[in-house]
């Protein structure tokens, strides 16, 4: 597959997820991995620039996310599922890219005061802390991901892993032979191909016609023949840089979660508010019916406002319109209560949650075939991270021979 059809995302290991991160993330995974090459990554590593003090928990809790990525639908058929440190090249192009960007790039990138504010209680003047940005960017740029999905904060990282690249490729990708190698690669095309590519080549560079890059990015694309180092190369050559090694990446918005917490704010554990993807039945039917409602229903004679209510956010989600219609005009008359009112809630959490629980405990039951799962994904993973660096190591001319 192309680099633009290619997707990085990953997670920090935080044990086991919640129903915030099932329907902020894990659903847009799922759908994903059916239209791009998707590779998922544990980012291990991360978690260690906050718990670098206390990293027992990680490993254990990498496990339980990854269980739970499986029963949430993530199909180790269709995507490739494995933890950061296991391969080990995400720290070498760390390390190399290191070299090249600028201290002023990492202390600009708006999470970095945020989160040392969030933190207090931690000592976050660390290198670790203020690299993880280009930390980030070595996972994107290692597997050349045409796009990753982001919430809306995250964008300033993605553009921020675009100037890296950028960067790189000024600093790097200028071959002394280029338009030598350039020609020889637009031979390799076949006459009819090649002939097609130099009038798209004309197109853009004489007469600006962006639709002529994409159609010669979706002729180099479907073009078997020829190397990744040649595609690259005919890239560059196409619109007037040079061999493009590291391609930058866009963000691709990830659809905004309408999942609230238990008292309303956003599900997060943090605030002690979520309903974890392997939480009981029993457990999920309590917390809903202890979940506060509208101040102003002391009694059940009481009228209500639904928009003052944490558990009218949950019908957002789980309820019907007929069912939404009912709590509406139930609560604001006090024709109901607000313990019958929560009931389709609960209803509908364990209706959603039965079938991810159930393949999360064929998955508990079965630890090796988890470990084999991630073992292939690192293999897979390590092969496409090796192409990379050796093109990064010849570029910067540490392919000693």
């Amino acid at each position: 597959m192309s680099a633009n059809n290619r997707i990085l995302s990953g997670m920090r290991p935080s044990g086991r997820l919640h129903l915030g991160h099932y329907h902020g993330v894990l659903k847009n995974w799922a759908a994903l991995q059916h239209e791009y090459d998707c590779y998922f990554s544990v980012v291990d590593w991360h978690a260690l620039t906050t718990l670098y003090d206390n990293p027992s928990q990680i490993q254990q809790s990498s496990w339980e996310m990854v269980i739970d990525w499986l029963a949430a639908g993530i199909n180790p058929g269709s995507a490739t599922l494995f933890i950061q440190s296991h391969v080990i090249e995400h720290a070498e192009l760390h390390l190399l890219l290191s070299m090249m960007t600028p201290l002023g790039w990492l202390e600009r990138v708006p999470t970095y005061k945020e989160q040392q504010e969030k933190l207090k209680e931690k000592d976050l003047q660390t290198y670790g802390f203020l690299g993880y940005p280009l930390l980030q960017a070595a996972d994107i740029l290692i597997y050349r991901a045409g796009q990753v999905p982001v919430g809306a904060d995250q964008v300033p990282h993605i553009e921020m892993s675009r100037e890296i690249a950028r960067r790189f490729n000024f600093l790097y990708g200028r071959e002394a032979n280029f338009e030598e190698l350039a020609e020889q690669a637009v031979k390799k095309l076949g006459k009819k191909n090649a002939k097609l590519y130099r009038s798209l080549r004309k197109a853009f560079q004489e007469a600006g016609d962006d639709e002529a890059v994409a159609k010669a990015h979706a002729l180099l694309s479907s073009h078997a023949s020829i190397s990744h180092g040649d595609r690259e190369r005919l890239i560059g050559y196409l619109e007037g840089t040079g061999k493009q090694i590291l391609p930058e990446p866009q963000a691709l918005l990830t659809p905004h979660s309408k999942m609230p917490g238990l008292d309303g704010q956003k599900m997060s554990k943090s605030y002690n508010n979520t309903i974890s993807l392997r939480e009981k039945p029993q457990d999920v039917e309590k917390k809903i019916r202890t979940m506060p409602t509208d101040p102003a229903r002391v009694r059940l004679t009481d009228p209500g406002d639904p928009e003052k209510c944490p558990v009218w956010q949950l019908h957002q989600v789980y309820s019907n319109d007929e069912v939404k219609n009912w709590v509406k005009k139930g609560c604001t008359s006090a024709g109901i209560g607000c313990i019958e009112c929560k009931q389709p809630v609960i209803d509908g959490i364990c209706k959603e949650l039965a079938p991810i629980q159930e393949r999360a405990k064929s998955y508990e039951e079965q630890p090796e075939v988890v470990k084999n799962i991630i073992q292939e994904g690192g293999d897979k993973a390590r092969t496409a991270a090796r192409e990379t660096m050796e093109e990064v190591r010849e570029a910067m001319g540490l392919n000693y021979r």
